[in-house]
């Protein structure tokens, strides 16, 4: 059966402020969170960044009926080490509530290292060994690598007796299907359906057939349709470019600075935007057919109060 999750994005709010919306979820009858992960905003006017690992320990412990997942790219702002006991400590205090979520990255967030940013093609070669030295480190190995990451004798001590799933990044079928050879499952954002059914597609021809799926779905509700719609093109038209765009950008004004050249047009085609909450089901019905497992909704606009309680009481009913 499905399950439907609360985006908590670190980007828009303070955390303070999202450990009040996860809470509200928890009661309103989501089953999972989905943490962003950034040092900068996508948009000035976003204006956030919150350190999510932080933010997580307290929020699994306010929050004990939700899952979470968290997008992280280990392998330049953060050695793999470092996230391999970062999440085997969240595993261990709250087990199975946990699965750690990992892509190639976007320069916006890694480039602060003041490090070359690799290509596209060597960031994937340092994801996989990123992944590999996790694993490893979550079996109790101790691990020496040489390679565009190193690491030196390093033994993680605190393990949970069931490690998380290690779930794929991809916004292209390319990078979907790469995935199912090594991930225990995918995650994607929303896109028009036959764009989605080419990822999945391509995630299962790799070898994830019958892997874990989870969607992240960007939509913009508000029972006032000019509201949903100024909103949403305020927070997120910055979002909508090809990854090879979104990944080599280097700073919020840049973002900013693309995001002039944005429709309202271009922004509905990216993200669903609508007051009525009976497209927002049939649309999620959608992604359920594709054979997606989680579906995390992003309320891309700033009203998340009126989000959480009309989706708990009319659509999660509709779909759980």
């Amino acid at each position: 059966m499905v399950k439907i999750g609360y985006h908590a994005s670190h980007e828009q709010f303070k955390p303070s402020q999202l450990l009040n919306y996860v809470q509200q979820a928890d009661k309103a009858g989501f089953n999972l969170c989905l943490s962003s992960d950034h040092f900068y905003p996508w948009s000035e006017k976003q204006g956030q960044s919150g350190f999510a690992w932080s933010w997580l320990g307290a929020a699994m412990q306010a929050t004990p009926n939700l899952s979470y997942r968290i997008v992280c790219a280990p392998g330049q702002r953060y050695h793999p080490a470092i996230i391999a006991q970062a999440a085997a400590t969240l595993a261990e205090m709250f087990p199975d509530r946990f699965w750690l979520t990992v892509g190639s990255g976007q320069a916006l967030n890694e480039q602060i290292t003041g490090e070359k940013w690799p290509c596209k093609s060597d960031r994937n070669t340092r994801l996989k060994e990123c992944v590999d030295i996790i694993r490893a480190l979550w079996s109790g190995e101790t691990v020496t690598h040489r390679g565009l990451v190193s690491i030196e004798e390093a033994k993680l001590y605190t393990r949970p007796e069931t490690n998380p799933l290690m779930i794929g990044a991809a916004i292209t079928a390319k990078t979907a299907q790469w995935l199912g050879s090594w991930a225990d499952g995918l995650i994607t954002t929303s896109r028009p359906p036959e764009q989605l059914k080419e990822v999945v597609e391509a995630f299962h021809r790799g070898g994830g057939q019958g892997k874990p799926m989870i969607l992240k779905v960007q939509l913009s509700y508000h029972s006032d349709e000019n509201i949903a719609k100024k909103d949403a093109y305020d927070q997120w038209r910055n979002n909508i470019f090809a990854s090879q765009v979104l990944s080599d950008l280097k700073t919020p004004q840049q973002f900013d600075a693309i995001g002039e050249f944005v429709t309202l047009e271009d922004l509905e085609k990216n993200v669903r935007v609508s007051s009525n909450v009976e497209q927002h089901i049939e649309w999620l019905k959608q992604d359920i057919e594709l054979g997606f497992d989680e579906l995390i909704l992003h309320n891309v606009n700033r009203e998340q109060e009126q989000f959480i309680e009309t989706f708990g009481k009319t659509v999660l009913p509709r779909l759980l």
